[in-house]
């Protein structure tokens, strides 16, 4: 007697969507070469020489899960094309990749809502650090990341850390922070009244080790500078600030205040803050 036996259906998992990211410039071999990289790190790359493209492709009902932009374009510049995406209720994440390093054009674009501004040459790692932490953001808030979230609010005394679109607010009022000055100060909030080194703060913002500057310790010169910009967008913003002290030769410390709440995540889950690369 021959037994037949029924082969069980095999169902296969179905993998996520590669993030899909738009690349905006007219530099033709610039842009070719990102998006060729950026193909080889698993994304979908759109790409387009000008800013009326971009926006086009937009309006056809397109979308994306970020948008690097360049600046300075002929016609509609990217400043431009951000307004014009803001003042359409568009969301998706936007990094300035651009030349120009003055501080008044950083400080305008986060005003429109970028997310990052960085300068364009600098390495590749970085880009695809950033980009990874916004992509990974972008599918938590759309339900396609999992249970691993890192959503909702951290609040320490007047400071609220908007984790899911990294957005930091002193006394109610918007701090226009960039990736990285985000990163630092969400990892000192966490760590609140305890020293951070040098390396430390380093390390969330370029990854573990990472080499920088003149001799051992050059690194030490990158963060004076990022906490330095960190402590002017805050006084923008509230003149008194000085909750960032220094421990020359050490680090620094986010200090609390009588009255502070304790640092507290409302509608939040994740194991603690990670850098722009998502690294812990």
């Amino acid at each position: 007697m021959i037994v037949q036996t029924e082969t069980p259906l095999q169902v296969q998992s179905q993998s996520p969507a590669p993030a899909r990211v738009v690349i905006v410039d007219d530099d033709d071999l610039f842009r070719e070469s990102l998006g060729l990289n950026l193909a080889e790190e698993g994304y979908d790359v759109v790409d387009f020489p000008n800013g009326e493209s971009v926006l086009a492709y937009f309006e056809d009902g397109n979308d994306a899960d970020a948008v690097l932009l360049d600046w300075r374009m002929p016609g509609l510049d990217g400043l431009g094309v951000l307004r014009r995406l803001r003042e359409a209720r568009n969301p998706t994440p936007v990094i300035f990749l651009t030349m120009l390093s003055d501080d008044l054009y950083e400080e305008e674009a986060l005003r429109w809502g970028a997310v990052d501004f960085i300068d364009k040459s600098r390495r590749l790692p970085i880009i695809l650090g950033r980009l990874k932490l916004i992509t990974e953001g972008t599918k938590r808030l759309t339900g396609e990341g999992g249970d691993d979230q890192t959503t909702g609010v951290l609040a320490r005394g007047p400071l609220e850390l908007h984790l899911d679109i990294h957005r930091a607010f002193w006394r109610g009022r918007q701090v226009d922070l960039t990736l990285s000055e985000f990163a630092i100060v969400h990892f000192m909030v966490a760590q609140v009244e305890r020293d951070v080194t040098y390396r430390q703060i380093y390390d969330i913002v370029r990854g573990k080790d990472f080499v920088a500057g003149y001799g051992a310790e050059g690194y030490r010169a990158n963060v004076r500078s990022f906490i330095k910009r960190i402590r002017k967008k805050f006084r923008d913003v509230d003149p008194d600030f000085d909750r960032i002290d220094n421990y020359p030769g050490f680090g620094y410390r986010w200090r609390a205040e009588p009255g502070d709440n304790a640092a507290s995540v409302l509608a939040a889950a994740g194991d603690g803050p990670k850098g722009p690369d998502g690294s812990a």
